[in-house]
């Protein structure tokens, strides 16, 4: 009995020494994290309020003059039939708080196990522990993973990120209870994490149609491409071909060059000659794709926490990945002068819009008398507005670019649900203490948004006046007393 106890004595000592072990040698095939730390500069304290203020003074602006005449005209129902039309961001959303106070978004595309989740865990550090995201050779992520910064690690399920009016998600209830249940959150403490967030999606399989997701696969991807500050769009050596899916990618991805970075991944998997190969092969699989002057940069690497392997390019890989981190860091330090940029094209898109409806108000009510059909007047004016001449009307007033302007057919669209005669002319859009609102907005777009980005240049505290804090704003005109 004796023996047989002493016998499972050793037992133990020898799997505990062997786990022993593993330990020493996994921690020595470990990728020194440090670039990580000093490029995304972690460990730096940012000076939080005049950021606070800054966004502060970016709401109020937003909820003073731009709003209101979003709300007067219905921009958010407006919509548009090419994704092309404006790019950045999908034409009549309107902007939410929670979008203005969001953090940067980095977004992962590409086909299935190329490593994209394994890219997430080593930038968060999150190899072997009970949070990292699940990664493998065959398909894994099947949902929208959406990492973010909270006080503690949990999961949040996709229908109460959706209820939750203070986040941004919000929006993505539109595409039905199925897509929710393939939509996780994920919270948890990490310096990263407070100045950026990241979403994980599901591969690309070309041989899947896509009823059998259950919900708008190429719709959602819109969704979250159009907020997107960074996508990285991650290939593999073996997965190089370009199907019907990741062609209606692409094409989604139009007008965005500027924030793709396109990464071949498991790059140390291949000798120095072959890697040459798939890097000319990739680009020809993509050069039909992005059709512009200067492709979106390459970064060839390996991205996962392990060592790279030996006998291959190993000081390139690290410059690779120390310069997409630069691209990282590069987002995350705008992210307040771009929240700004963005606000303001939103503004003048909302300018374009009073000013259309505006125009179309007019335009029908010079058209009428009293004999005329109000339904069969204002058919032909939607039909054929360039016989009206109301877009050119707009070019020759009010110093709008011919680019702004949105597709003809989408007001077809828009008045086919809110009647005309459910809105204003923007004349009569004034009153005595809140002003008009076309010149709110057009004070926001010329001076207030411009002066908050140059505030911001200069280093300036962005901080409330009384007025602006108060909402006194200037002493209105009496236009009844005379002078």
């Amino acid at each position: 009995m004796k023996g047989i106890v002493s016998v499972c004595c050793f037992l133990s000592l020898l799997v505990l020494a062997t786990t022993e072990e593993e330990e020493d040698v996994l921690t020595s095939i470990l990728r020194d994290r440090s670039h990580i730390e000093e490029t995304l500069r972690l460990a730096s304290e940012e000076p939080a309020g005049d950021y606070a203020a800054a966004l502060q003074r970016l709401r109020k602006i937003y909820h003073n003059s731009i709003k209101p005449m979003e709300q007067a005209y219905k921009y958010n129902e407006l919509r548009q039939h090419e994704i092309s039309a404006y790019p950045g961001r999908t034409l009549g959303a309107s902007a939410t708080d929670g979008e203005i106070t969001s953090k940067p978004m980095v977004l992962f595309l590409g086909p299935w196990s190329v490593g994209k989740s394994s890219m997430i865990n080593y930038l968060l550090g999150l190899q072997d522990t009970p949070y990292q995201l699940y990664t493998g050779a065959e398909p894994t992520t099947s949902e929208f993973t959406v990492i973010m910064h909270g006080e503690k690690v949990r999961s949040i399920e996709g229908i109460v990120m959706a209820a939750d009016s203070s986040r941004s998600f919000s929006p993505l209830e539109k595409f039905g209870q199925n897509f929710l249940e393939k939509l996780i959150g994920v919270e948890m403490p990490h310096k990263l994490l407070e100045r950026v967030t990241f979403v994980d999606t599901p591969g690309i399989i070309e041989n899947r149609k896509q009823q059998e997701r259950g919900y708008p696969f190429n719709d959602v991807c819109q969704w979250f491409i159009d907020r997107a500050d960074l996508i990285f769009v991650v290939f593999d050596p073996t997965k190089l071909d370009v199907g019907l899916e990741l062609e209606m990618l692409f094409r989604q991805l139009k007008g965005r060059e500027s924030q793709i970075r396109i990464i071949l991944n498991k790059a140390d998997n291949l000798a120095t000659q072959d890697l040459m190969r798939v890097y000319g092969a990739l680009f020809w699989s993509l050069a039909p794709l992005i059709n512009v002057t200067e492709p979106p940069r390459v970064y060839v690497s390996s991205f996962w926490p392990y060592e790279y392997a030996p006998d291959t390019s190993r000081d390139l890989f690290k410059r690779e990945e120390i310069s997409l981190l630069e691209d990282l860091n590069q987002v995350i330090e705008n992210r307040l002068e771009n929240k700004i940029a963005f606000i303001r094209q939103h503004g003048i898109r909302v300018r374009i819009h009073g000013l259309l409806v505006d125009r179309y108000v007019q335009t029908f009510k010079d058209k009428m008398s009293f004999f005329s059909d109000p339904d069969l007047v204002f058919k032909e004016i939607v039909d054929d507005p360039d016989k009206f001449y109301i877009f050119k009307s707009i070019l020759a007033k009010t110093n709008v670019s011919k680019f702004d302007l949105p597709n003809r057919d989408a007001y077809r669209d828009f008045f086919g649900i809110n009647p005309i005669g459910t809105f204003k002319q923007l004349s009569a859009q004034c009153s005595y203490m809140g002003g008009c609102l076309l010149e709110k907005i057009e004070k926001a777009i010329t001076n207030e948004l411009p002066g908050l980005l140059s505030s911001i240049a200069s280093g300036k505290n962005p901080t409330l006046s009384s007025c602006e804090a108060t909402g006194c704003g200037e002493k209105p005109k009496n236009r009844y007393r005379r002078h």
